[in-house]
């Protein structure tokens, strides 16, 4: 279970507020995406929310406790799969659950089969592809007992027809868990295809600009990124994003 809150955040760098008066939750097993300009404080709200950073003002809360400024309370992804080139695949994925005592190696190889990584949780990331590397990364965030999983722009080095197929293998893979999650991404059509809700962000400083309330049913077919509906949806979105840059 997982109710992520953030009341009131406001943040500054260096005398440039970034940040200004953000408001917004995220329910239990919901997806929920943030959209907004390059530089408006995406990655540092994922930053804040993980107690890298603690807000000039406001307060985060997850499950009613609060966690701002407190680290290891969510379970973040980056754009990079950040995997230890020295640990195998299964060694990598059970990294987060082993650190807090938590590793169940039979789980992890399950997931990693399901991932279509089987035959490599012995390899080393060198071995694998950007998407299988991924995936990899994906499953230690499943496999960390963190109830709500932030993931920051983790295809967005790949190329179109690997990241329709990691998008699809994530909206399988979270159906089946139901975890919470929050995801940053420039991508309207990743936004659209992969979202429950959809919050807009206006330029520095940033505030909540809109939010969208995505009614595509579940589960969804890649055949939806071509129907009339998607694209006036996309449509939507693309002038909310207009406006604001």
């Amino acid at each position: 279970m997982a109710n992520l809150s953030l009341q009131s955040i406001s943040m500054s760098f260096e005398g440039k507020k970034i940040l200004e008066d953000i408001q917004f939750v995220v329910k239990d097993a919901e997806f929920v995406t943030i959209l907004g300009p390059s530089g408006s404080g995406k990655s540092t709200l994922f930053h804040l929310i993980g107690g890298l950073y603690k807000p000039e003002q406001g307060h985060i809360f997850l499950n009613g406790e609060e966690i701002t400024g407190k680290r290891g309370s969510i379970s973040y992804m980056p754009q990079s799969p950040s995997l230890f080139p020295w640990r195998t695949i299964v060694e990598n994925v059970l990294l987060g659950a082993e650190i807090v005592g938590q590793a169940d190696k039979g789980t992890a190889l399950q997931m990693i089969e399901k991932a279509g990584l089987l035959g490599y949780e012995h390899a080393y990331p060198h071995q694998l592809s950007g998407g299988m590397k991924q995936r990899a990364a994906f499953i230690r965030s499943l496999m960390s007992p963190q109830p709500l999983i932030c993931l920051d722009e983790p295809f967005s080095a790949l190329d179109e027809f690997t990241r329709v197929e990691m998008q699809k293998w994530l909206m399988n893979i979270w159906v089946e868990h139901k975890r919470s999650i929050l995801f940053v991404t420039h991508n309207i059509e990743e936004a659209l295809f992969l979202s429950d809700r959809i919050i807009v962000l206006s330029n520095r400083p940033a505030t909540v600009q809109k939010e969208f309330h995505i009614p595509f049913k579940r589960p969804r077919e890649e055949s939806l990124l071509l129907t009339e509906e998607f694209l006036a949806w996309k449509k939507e979105i693309y002038n909310e994003l207009r406006v604001i840059v």
